[in-house]
């Protein structure tokens, strides 16, 4: 396999995070989404992915875009360790855990968008983390009550070993802290967050660590 990332793109490192759970080897390749006016929009990626975004897993022959499509192709095809609960209702429940971070919150606050908030629309720095913050809020305002009422116990948000929903959980609050979010209100998330971090399959996939990342 290969994966085209970006060290500290939310969604690159959900994948990196599940290739390590489930000890699968990725050559990486990094695509750097700010140099040179962002390598993503280069005429050779936009031919393997054209989405032009990250990350983008190539196994065999196959090209695979999307990390949430990517987290269920590893699944499916590398079932153990697992990263969804087998009862059908817990399954569905730690989907859309996942899916509030990585469709509700992540995709109002991505690089893309907060470029177009700077560029096209002209708001300034104060502005846009003000945007960022209020989604972000928002967003871990709910997760944080509804996975406290519902698995109030867990070590992680849902069990005893993490699932789909502690992989997109724990980039989001690395970009909350990023952008000054104050992240006291949300004990039962930062709980499963440094449960996370005790495993090195998520210590091993931090951007800090990425290959591409600034030394």
């Amino acid at each position: 396999m290969e994966l085209y990332d970006y060290y500290r793109s939310s969604a690159a490192w959900r994948v990196r995070i599940g290739l390590r759970y489930k000890g699968i080897e990725a050559i990486p390749h990094g695509v750097h989404l700010l140099r040179d006016g962002g390598e993503q929009h280069a005429q050779a990626y936009r031919a393997l992915n054209p989405f032009g975004l990250v990350p983008t897993l190539v196994d065999g022959k196959e090209v695979l875009t999307q990390s949430m499509a990517i987290l269920e192709y590893l699944e499916e095809t590398h079932p153990a360790p697992p990263l969804l609960p087998r009862d059908p209702v817990a399954r569905a429940q730690v989907r859309s855990w996942a899916q509030a971070i990585a469709c509700d919150i992540h995709p109002l606050n991505n690089l893309r968008v907060l470029q177009y908030l700077e560029q096209e629309l002209h708001q300034p720095e104060d502005v846009r983390r003000a945007w960022y913050r209020h989604w972000v809020i928002l967003g871990l305002e709910a997760l944080e009550c509804e996975i406290a009422r519902v698995r109030p116990d867990d070590r992680f948000c849902w069990g005893e070993t993490p699932t789909l929903a502690d992989v997109c959980l724990v980039p989001q609050l690395y970009n909350a802290r990023r952008y000054e979010v104050e992240l006291a209100p949300y004990p039962r998330l930062c709980r499963a967050e440094a449960a996370c971090y005790e495993l090195e399959a998520f210590s091993l996939a931090h951007p800090d660590r990425q290959p591409d990342a600034p030394r």
